[in-house]
């Protein structure tokens, strides 16, 4: 399944405050759930033929920030079974494949189980064309944040950290990417086309 993926970024007017402190004249914000959902469709692009199923989990805030059904049935995955009282949460079918959301906490944002074991996988986003320091800071301390929440889990399966793709959040991984593998976690970039980038230790 080979996807191409142009509407994962919102587009926002900058508050007074960062006027000026984005490429563009409007914010371009890669949500939470816009990284786990590109993430997810990796996963089945690249893992193993006969992936099945992938599990996502957001929270309540995430639902807000981005149209998860909406955007789940306009590539191909509509919901076929609510579940919760969440309007997001449910499975989403798209021939064998299947994506279920629910927001348990704790589980991990995006988790698949293969053959050769789980993949779990914590995400964070961010503004990807800002230059205001408090949401440059925000793009360190998403990474940052992702590899902590791994750290705390058993080792074992595969552990990726994934937030977008940004010059800062480039940098900061090559720096972490050692010593996050010391310790069993990946560290994945995810381009605003879907595109990820594993950044080797």
């Amino acid at each position: 399944m080979r996807v191409v993926i142009d509407d994962l970024i919102v587009e926002l007017d900058p508050p007074p405050n960062r006027i000026g402190k984005c490429d563009g004249g409007r914010e371009r914000h890669f949500t939470e759930a816009a990284v786990m959902l590109a993430y997810a469709f990796h996963l089945f692009e690249t893992t193993i033929p006969d992936l099945c199923a992938v599990e996502l989990h957001p929270d309540g805030e995430h639902g807000k920030r981005f149209e998860i059904a909406k955007w789940l049935a306009a590539h191909g995955f509509p919901l076929k079974e609510s579940r919760g009282v969440t309007n997001y949460c449910g499975k989403y079918v798209c021939g064998e494949r299947q994506i279920l959301i629910s927001a348990t906490p704790g589980l991990g944002d995006v988790v698949a189980v293969t053959p050769g074991g789980a993949i779990i996988a914590e995400c964070k986003g961010g503004i990807i064309n800002t230059r205001h320091s408090g949401q440059l800071s925000r793009l360190r301390k998403g990474l940052c944040e992702a590899v902590g929440l791994l750290m705390s889990k058993a080792r074992g399966g595969r552990q990726v950290a994934v937030v977008p793709y940004t010059e800062t959040t480039l940098r900061i991984a090559k720096q972490m990417a050692s010593r996050a593998d010391e310790a069993g976690i990946a560290i994945a970039l995810v381009r605003e086309s879907g595109e990820v980038l594993d950044v080797a230790p």
